[in-house]
């Protein structure tokens, strides 16, 4: 089988790292001496780069002034990204704007995704629940107001990133029958309020309350799967991000130990080292491997429900999350540990990367949750 890229993925990846190329992992304050977040918002004119390299439209029809492409191509933009700590919200944006293309109201589509590939709309999405691990579509409740073409919403969603900067916040909701549906809510809507979080990574993040917030009927999205779909891309997206920022630290590590010596030696030379950076190496390879099943899965032709498996696409995703939650979480361990001292001194990125590494590995469930997942799966559908 040839598993060689498309050459508009592979442009979309030489595009990305000519935009990434310019953009420093220590560009703002270190999390480990910040009290607070390390700025007020994500990086603007990095933002501006993106869409006048036209990667912000890479995921949305010609239509709509973009390229079509995937998620496979998100997922290879998204690997570039990490490896420099990339402080915007392509992941979110990219995400629910193919959500909204998919899934979305055709005057919901006119009115946002060309505004989104030009860099002109910036996109969230409160994909943690309550508590970061209750299901995210049971922390708010949509009840619809028939007499005035609305919908009202209540409820609290934690840790949205991004949101005091968003222009629009993608909310899971519930019907109170069990289905869930999206809704697109802007910012400053009446209603709306914001109570500000700080991430692992030094990001302001935010508790969003919505109390009796009304929306127009047509930034609702209740088509069935919509946000199941969006929370599983979500999720893949995540494992791209840990992926890229894994094989950076990995990297940064073999180069540190290739220069440092002991006893006249490269440190790299000694077996002890070699043991333990061929085993990360082995970690990025499988998370490589599941990432791309996964993203592999999520890319149907446009209109069909996806790529069929003997396992629903849910199990895939669970298997990329898994071993990108530990993966990335075993690789900077290890790094820190190779680089000794060096690896805690706050002139030096890998503390960065650390502190990034951890946010990932919880971000939409740690190992645990999506083992638990998988079990499930595979009990409800036996192979063989």
């Amino acid at each position: 089988m040839d598993f060689t890229f498309t050459e508009e993925q592979q442009a979309a990846v030489e595009a990305a790292k000519a935009v990434f190329s310019r953009v420093t992992p220590d560009g703002v304050p270190s999390p480990a001496l910040t009290p607070g977040a390390v700025a007020d918002e994500f990086d603007r004119p990095l933002w501006a780069a993106l869409a006048e390299a036209d990667l912000l439209s890479l995921v949305l029809s010609p239509e709509y002034g973009g390229a079509g492409l995937d998620a496979l191509a998100l997922c290879l933009v998204l690997r570039e990204s990490a490896k420099v700590l990339a402080r915007v919200p392509l992941l979110e944006t990219s995400a629910v704007a193919m959500a909204v293309e998919r899934y979305g109201a055709p005057e919901l589509r006119d009115e946002i995704l060309p505004r989104v590939g030009r860099g002109e709309l910036m996109l969230t999405v409160g994909a943690h629940g309550r508590t970061g691990h209750d299901p995210a579509e049971l922390a708010v409740v949509a009840r619809p107001d028939a007499e005035h073409g609305a919908w009202v919403l209540d409820g609290v969603q934690t840790a949205v990133p991004w949101a005091h900067s968003a222009d629009l916040i993608a909310v899971p909701a519930h019907l109170g029958e069990g289905r869930a549906v999206l809704a697109l809510v802007p910012r400053d809507q009446e209603g709306v309020s914001h109570a500000e979080q700080i991430s692992t990574s030094g990001e302001r993040f935010a508790e969003v309350s919505l109390d009796a917030v009304r929306i127009d009927g047509h930034r609702l999205i209740d088509t069935e799967g919509a946000w199941e779909w969006l929370h599983r891309l979500l999720t893949t997206g995540t494992c791209a991000l840990a992926l890229g920022l894994g094989e950076k630290v990995l990297a940064m590590t073999s180069e540190y130990t290739g220069k440092r010596e002991q006893f006249g030696f490269p440190v790299a030379t000694f077996q002890a080292v070699a043991v333990q950076t061929a085993d990360r190496y082995i970690d990025l390879r499988a998370m490589e491997a599941t990432l791309w099943q996964a993203a592999w899965r999520l890319t149907p032709a446009r209109g069909s429900a996806g790529v069929g498996g003997p396992l629903p696409v849910a199990a895939d995703i669970a298997v990329a999350k898994i071993w990108a939650a530990d993966g990335v979480r075993r690789t900077v361990q290890t790094a820190q540990h190779l680089h000794g001292g060096f690896g805690a001194d706050t002139d030096y990125a890998l503390h960065r990367y650390h502190a990034w590494a951890k946010q990932l590995e919880l971000s939409l469930g740690p190992a645990a949750a999506h083992e638990e997942a998988l079990g499930d799966l595979l009990a409800a559908h036996p192979l063989g």
